[in-house]
């Protein structure tokens, strides 16, 4: 197996005087879709802004061959970790293509650019027909749509998402489910955090549980949907 592009080792991030995350553990490879799954209050988004180095954190954090621990935002976006936050987070007030231009800020060559727009909108078809509409003004299926989009115009190397799921519509979803496995097979890796583990470990390869910050399972997406207690906790079965 080859060297994994995101790895971590004894990661423990918090605030100020309250500790979250407690020596976790996670590596996801080139290629895959990893479900990063518990309830609300688990540690999820914590560790998503440990792994974007929004906060600080102890332990280890290792990217593509690097050690980003001491690396400020800016610099690991630019080196391919891609964060596409809860809630979406557009410019309302701009239009679709305005939002999708300030996720490749950082990018230099206008042909790029145009490529990538080219292909977010092969992905998102229906993006491509409100391109002059203003975020705010969209559905919220839309605005998620669009929200993915603009994180592909970074050309990521690990698109790490944020509750995908919260607050659509099943049909939706559905849709979402199949533009990840899209975007999987064009060679970016998906690190997918939700609080619905049922969806997660449908379209994932493997995942993790994150209990109280501490990761209590890890494994294939179906050994996971398998397990017992997985089943009892999270699905109700």
């Amino acid at each position: 197996m080859s060297a994994a592009l995101l790895h971590t080792r004894a990661l423990c991030a918090g605030y100020s005087e309250m500790p979250v995350l407690r020596d976790v553990e996670l590596s996801i490879e080139q290629g895959e879709i990893v479900a990063l799954v518990g309830s609300n209050g688990a540690g999820k988004t914590t560790l998503l802004r440990a792994l974007s180095r929004l906060i600080g954190s102890g332990g280890r954090i290792e990217f593509d061959g690097q050690e980003i621990g001491a690396l400020a935002p800016e610099q690991v976006f630019s080196l391919g970790l891609v964060q596409v936050p809860e809630g979406r987070q557009l410019f309302d007030r701009m239009t679709v293509h305005e939002n999708l231009l300030m996720g490749a800020y950082r990018r230099a060559s206008r042909s790029d650019i145009g490529a990538s727009l080219d292909r977010v909108y092969a992905l998102f078809p229906h993006l491509a027909k409100r391109r002059t509409h203003r975020a705010g003004s969209m559905s919220g299926g839309e605005q998620q749509m669009c929200a993915l989009a603009r994180g592909l115009m970074a050309a990521p190397k690990l698109l790490m998402i944020d509750e995908m799921s919260l607050g659509l519509a099943p049909v939706v979803v559905d849709q979402l489910s199949d533009v990840l496995l899209e975007i999987r097979n064009q060679g970016v890796t998906v690190l997918l955090v939700e609080q619905d583990v049922f969806f997660a470990l449908q379209v994932a390869d493997r995942g993790y549980v994150l209990e109280t910050g501490s990761v209590v399972r890890e494994g294939t997406a179906r050994s996971l949907a398998d397990d017992p207690q997985i089943q009892r906790a999270y699905f109700g079965l």
